[in-house]
């Protein structure tokens, strides 16, 4: 793909040992261009959250490679990892991951320091809809709103992929739809490639790539001409 920000080749990813031993990821082949939105589907045990976590970093390949723009992640060493996922990558996880004791400004704030060239806090609270929130801790707002701050605290470094692992998979119809619809403004106004792993095939239809595992194989990969507002969803 031209002008592509993720590139994976024969990637491979297995658990246990002689008999034990599974493949879980059994050689990905995929490019996502700069800027795209893009969702993961496929079947629990499909290998979804084994992909995601590969190419953000948080696990080791087997085998393959995985490139975001020119840095090749599968080469670095722990400590690049590390610094790849503080400048890079932001993650979006589905129970939210935020610390109670800090409120929803101070949790914004922590990855906010990690960056050199950081989004305005203020600014983002308001974009975000959680000004009013902003001195509130997570156990004191609505599910929705804890989203909006994870999604606020992957957003603050400006990363330049975006990983959202089942991002509704905790949250009510509406509540659902207002978080895709969030995450496709922040796609569009911020142009972060942005990859959102489900099992909610309904999801597709608002994206520009459609991706589907099955049993660790890649066994769809289409482009999406119409995507749909993600208001305008159902399922």
């Amino acid at each position: 793909m031209v002008d592509a920000l993720l590139e994976v080749t024969g990637l491979k990813k297995g658990y246990g040992e002689g008999g034990a031993h599974v493949d879980v990821l059994r050689g990905i082949d995929v490019s996502i261009g700069r800027g795209e939105l893009c969702v993961l589907l496929g079947p629990s045990g499909s290998g979804k959250s084994t992909f995601l976590k590969l190419i953000g970093g948080l696990k080791r390949a087997d085998a393959g490679s995985i490139r975001v723009g020119d840095v090749d992640l599968t080469s670095l060493s722990d400590r690049g990892l590390g610094e790849c996922r503080r400048t890079t990558l932001g993650f979006v996880f589905q129970f939210y991951n935020l610390v109670e004791d800090l409120t929803i400004r101070e949790n914004i704030e922590v990855c906010q320091c990690l960056a050199d060239d950081p989004l305005d806090v203020d600014g983002l609270l308001r974009s975000l809809g959680l000004w009013d929130q902003r001195d509130k801790f997570p156990p004191q707002v609505s599910g929705g709103q804890q989203q909006r701050c994870s999604i606020g605290r992957a957003l603050v470094k400006k990363p330049r992929l975006l990983l959202c692992d089942e991002p509704t998979g905790a949250l009510d119809y509406e509540t659902s739809k207002e978080i895709l619809a969030l995450i496709e403004r922040v796609c569009r106004e911020h142009g972060c490639t942005t990859v959102v792993v489900t099992h909610n095939a309904a999801i597709g239809r608002m994206t520009t790539r459609r991706l589907h595992l099955r049993e660790g194989t890649l066994v769809e990969d289409v482009t999406n001409p119409s995507p749909v507002s993600a208001r305008d969803l159902a399922w």
